[in-house]
């Protein structure tokens, strides 16, 4: 195949694909969702679907359409949902949307199915509904499993400290800022305005929410610590670290078969 991503193919390639032996889809998701003056709304499924093509040429997996919306974002990980650009559905929603799209690949026949998360929020909604789709599944079948992984959690301390040598203040505060700026600069330099960078110490946020939000606890600038050291290289660094280390984790976990890695 030339492509990885599913909806390049035509039906008789996708099925010709299904009757492979570990059959394995990749769907990204992300959301819909400011991240500063310096970088547009669809940075989270860029990102997402980017890694998951990357990943999919190294086991021989397909990428599904990215899922472009996500859960609300939240004031100490995304900003907060008021922000003006951020287009949320509800845990609800995310939820039957993951089942019903997991449950139609996998009624399709494919093996395994994995989704790749790009957007801190949808997490627990894409278990709810990932663990419902597997449940149905193995109700009439015994092989099909599913995979949920988040990216930046596949980053390793080496590159961490090389990407932040001044310390590193956890994902949660990372959103607009070094790591997703930086990634963006290597796969998408177009996108990124780095004059644009709003230069701020990181965002002092509470360890509890409040309802309803309030837009003075976060920085105005939308992100919640500063992108003024990210660099394409650094976006090199990272990348190469969660592809590989993504890689390794689902051909140990699915027992994909190194001849498939590069069937296509």
């Amino acid at each position: 195949m030339s492509s990885v991503f599913l909806e390049d193919l035509d039906a008789d390639t996708y099925a010709q694909y299904l009757g492979r032996e570990a059959s394995t889809v990749i769907i990204p998701t992300g959301a819909t969702e400011q991240h500063g003056p310096h970088m547009p709304l669809g940075v989270d499924a860029m990102l997402s679907s980017a890694i998951a093509a990357a990943v999919a040429e190294e086991i021989g997996a397909l990428v599904a359409p990215v899922f472009s919306y996500g859960y609300k974002s939240q004031p100490r990980s995304g900003g907060g949902d008021h922000r003006v650009g951020t287009t949320s559905v509800s845990g609800t929603t995310m939820i039957h949307l993951v089942e019903d799209v997991v449950g139609s690949f996998l009624e399709q026949g494919f093996q395994n199915v994995v989704v790749l998360n790009g957007h801190f929020e949808n997490y627990q909604f894409i278990y709810e509904g990932l663990d419902n789709a597997i449940a149905k599944a193995r109700a009439s079948r015994t092989s099909a499993r599913g995979v949920l992984m988040s990216y930046w959690d596949f980053v390793d301390d080496a590159t961490l400290q090389s990407v932040f040598p001044n310390g590193f203040l956890g994902w949660d505060i990372e959103h607009g800022g070094v790591l997703e700026t930086s990634l963006m600069l290597l796969l998408h330099p177009e996108k990124v305005d780095m004059s644009r960078v709003v230069d701020h110490p990181p965002a002092q946020l509470t360890n509890y929410d409040i309802f309803p939000e309030d837009p003075t606890r976060t920085p105005s600038s939308g992100c919640l610590s500063s992108a003024i050291d990210a660099t394409a290289e650094k976006g090199q660094q990272l990348f190469a670290a969660v592809r590989g280390a993504l890689a390794s984790a689902l051909i140990s976990e699915l027992q994909l078969m190194a001849a498939t890695r590069k069937a296509h």
